[in-house]
């Protein structure tokens, strides 16, 4: 599904359109970090494991390249002393360069999260989708993107593409139509490179991916794409993104309704093993 950054996906400003802003509020809260780091007579290298995130994190953090998750907020300050100034500049942290603003808040969410499912029919989740893939949206998007914001877009969606690799303990599941594969979106090659990473992420252990077959009598998911999340205190939230916006849902009952189709369509979709022969299969014939 889309990913608010302009290329479905989950995180920027997708296919869909919605316009990201830029600001200096995510680089300012970075310098502040690294002014209390400095003073506390600590590297990157080694403040980074005293907040429990690496050291490509809290550099992304530093340089205003990575909107920072609450954790990382609350331990930064007890870690550097910060008399609550970092709390304070968290607050006033409400924009994202390379996400659309109607993201933001899932985005938060998404970086926290302890178990994270995706239903996409539109295009290639954005945190699987590769470099080339991405820009291939990014590039055929409308109204025109400038070249600043392709680079912005695609800064983004890469950064949130590090979720799968530095959160090893969240769980990853995502269900995608095999179309998608099919429309061979960038080429030839380029469809073949994808289905070679999205193989390659399906290896990790937090990552499960199952392929909804062009034929199926039944399908819980016709309603449209979904996103579905489980905070650590144990909360579902759910992500919905249609052409120009995105809608955040919370109320109890809504998730669990979405939580059910998607449950269904676990079971409809190929098992485990069958889709990533499909996939391979189809990366043979691409």
């Amino acid at each position: 599904m889309s990913d608010g950054t302009g290329g479905a996906g989950g995180a920027e400003a997708p296919c869909g359109g919605g316009e990201p802003e830029r600001s200096d509020s995510l680089r300012t809260f970075g310098e502040v970090v690294k002014a209390f780091r400095k003073r506390a007579g600590l590297t990157q290298e080694e403040f980074a494991p005293r907040v429990r995130y690496s050291v490509p994190t809290v550099a992304s953090i530093e340089q205003g390249r990575r909107f920072p998750p609450l954790d990382f907020v609350e331990r930064a300050e007890d870690v550097l002393d910060a008399f609550g100034a970092l709390r304070g500049a968290a607050r006033h942290l409400s924009r994202q360069p390379g996400l659309a603003s109607w993201f933001r808040q899932w985005a938060r969410f998404e970086a926290e999260a302890v178990s994270l499912y995706t239903y996409e029919c539109r295009v290639v989740p954005g945190l699987l989708q590769t470099e080339g893939y991405a820009r291939t949206l990014f590039t055929n998007q409308l109204p025109p993107l400038g070249d600043d914001q392709i680079e912005a877009r695609w800064v983004a969606r890469a950064e949130r593409q590090r979720l799968l690799r530095e959160r090893p303990n969240t769980a990853f599941s995502f269900i995608l139509e095999e179309h998608l594969f099919l429309r061979r979106t960038g080429g030839t090659e380029g469809t073949r490179e994808l289905i070679s990473h999205v193989l390659d992420l399906a290896e990790l252990r937090n990552v499960e991916v199952q392929v909804m077959p062009l034929v199926r009598n039944a399908h819980a998911g016709m309603a449209g794409p979904m996103q579905l999340l489980e905070t650590p205190e144990a909360r579902w939230f759910a992500y919905n993104e249609g052409q120009r916006g995105g809608m955040f849902v919370s109320e109890r009952k809504e998730v669990s309704v979405l939580q059910m189709r998607y449950a269904r369509m676990r079971s409809q979709a190929l098992s485990l093993d069958d889709s990533l022969g499909l996939l391979q299969q189809m990366r043979g014939a691409s």
